[in-house]
C-alpha cells in the first residue's frame, strides 16, 4: 500500500500516534481547516468526538475517506445522510470505556443508597447525626441499553446483590425487549440509561418514564444528554415524585453556568468523565493504531459500526 494520509480532527489530537507516523502522512486539523482536508484524506480519526464539524463538513460527492474512526462509544455527533449512505467504514472507540463507566454507575449507586452526599454536608457542619441506610443487595435495577456498557454496569452491579434487568431494543436471551420496560419500571430502585443516541431513542425519557418509576428510585443517565428530556426529569424531581438523580450527560455540553439544572434539588451533575480514567488517552491512540495496523495489512476492523443503526451490533 502506498503512503495514507491520515487527518486526525481536533484542537487537542493524540501525542502518540508513532506506529501510524512511521507509515502514513498525518495532518491535524481544526474545524475551520476539516472541509479542506477531508477529501484528501483515507483516514479520519476524529479525536474532538464532542463536535458537529465532521457531519457539518461531510463531502456529498467525490473523494472522502474510506475509514472514519471516533475516539468515542457514541457516533451520534457524526451520522449524516451522506456518511450513512456512504461505502466509508465507521469504527469506534468500543472496548475503552465500559468498565469505567460501570464502576462509574456502581460508585453513584452506593454513594446514594448510602448517603454520603448527606454525611459529608453533616461533617461540614460539624453535626453527629446518626442515620440508616438502605442495604444494596436485593434492590432492583433497569439498565436500559444492552451494548457493552450496559453490560458492564449489569455486571458491576449484580456484584453488589443488586437484581438487574438489562433492557435492549428487542428481547433475546438475557436481555428484555424495550416494549418490556413500562412493566419493570415501577418495581426498580435504579433506572440507568446506558442507551445510544438514535431517531428511536432521542427523548425516550420523558414525563411517561418518570411517572412509572417508585418515589423513592433513583435515575442515572451516562449514555447520551438528548436520551433525557431535561423538563421532565426537573418536574420529577422538584415534585419529589422519584428520589433523586445523576447526570453525566447533558442536552448541550458544557452545561451553562446559569443552566437551571445545577440548582434542581437531589440532582447529581458530574461533566461528561463517567468513562474518562487516568490514561485514557493513551489507550485510546492504542486501540486506533492497532486498527490502522489491521487496516493496512487488509484485515477486516474491529468495532465497525452499523451506520443505519448508530451502534456496533451485539455479538
Amino acid at each position: 500500500m502506498s503512503e495514507s494520509t491520515v487527518v486526525v480532527f481536533g484542537d487537542r489530537p493524540p501525542v502518540h500516534l508513532d506506529r501510524v507516523a512511521d507509515r502514513a502522512k498525518v495532518l491535524v486539523c481544526d474545524e475551520n481547516s476539516l472541509p479542506q482536508a477531508l477529501p484528501a484524506a483515507d483516514v479520519l480519526l476524529v479525536w474532538d468526538f464532542t463536535s458537529d464539524a465532521v457531519r457539518d463538513a461531510w463531502p456529498g460527492e467525490g473523494p472522502r475517506p474510506a475509514w472514519v474512526h471516533t475516539a468515542s462509544a457514541g457516533v451520534d455527533r457524526l451520522l449524516c445522510p451522506e456518511l450513512v449512505t456512504s461505502d466509508t467504514v465507521l469504527t469506534n472507540a468500543r472496548g475503552v470505556f465500559e468498565q469505567p463507566i460501570a464502576e462509574y454507575v456502581a460508585g453513584l449507586v452506593i454513594s446514594m443508597a448510602k448517603d454520603f452526599h448527606g454525611t459529608w454536608e453533616l461533617q461540614r457542619q460539624r453535626r453527629w447525626q446518626h442515620r440508616e441506610t438502605m442495604r444494596l443487595a436485593g434492590t432492583r435495577a433497569v439498565v436500559v441499553g444492552a451494548g457493552p456498557i450496559g453490560r458492564a454496569i449489569d455486571t458491576a452491579l449484580a456484584s453488589l446483590g443488586v437484581v438487574v434487568d438489562l433492557v435492549g431494543r428487542t428481547a433475546r436471551p438475557g436481555v428484555r425487549g424495550g416494549d418490556e420496560l413500562p412493566e419493570l419500571l415501577p418495581s426498580a430502585d435504579w433506572v440507568v440509561c446506558a442507551a445510544p443516541l438514535t431517531d428511536a431513542t432521542r427523548g425516550m425519557f420523558d414525563r411517561t418514564i418518570f411517572d412509572r418509576m417508585k418515589s423513592t428510585a433513583r435515575f442515572i443517565n451516562v449514555g447520551r444528554g438528548p436520551l433525557v428530556v431535561e423538563k421532565d426529569l426537573t418536574a420529577a424531581l422538584v415534585a419529589r415524585r422519584i428520589g433523586g438523580a445523576a447526570l453525566d450527560v447533558f442536552e448541550h455540553e458544557p452545561l451553562a453556568s446559569d443552566d437551571p439544572l445545577w440548582d434542581v434539588p437531589g440532582l447529581f451533575i458530574s461533566p461528561h468523565m463517567s468513562g474518562d480514567t487516568v490514561g485514557w488517552r493513551d489507550h485510546l491512540a492504542d486501540q486506533f493504531q492497532d486498527n490502522y495496523e489491521r487496516w493496512c495489512a487488509g484485515e477486516p476492523l474491529l468495532n465497525i459500526v452499523d451506520k443505519r443503526l448508530g451502534y456496533v451490533p451485539v455479538d
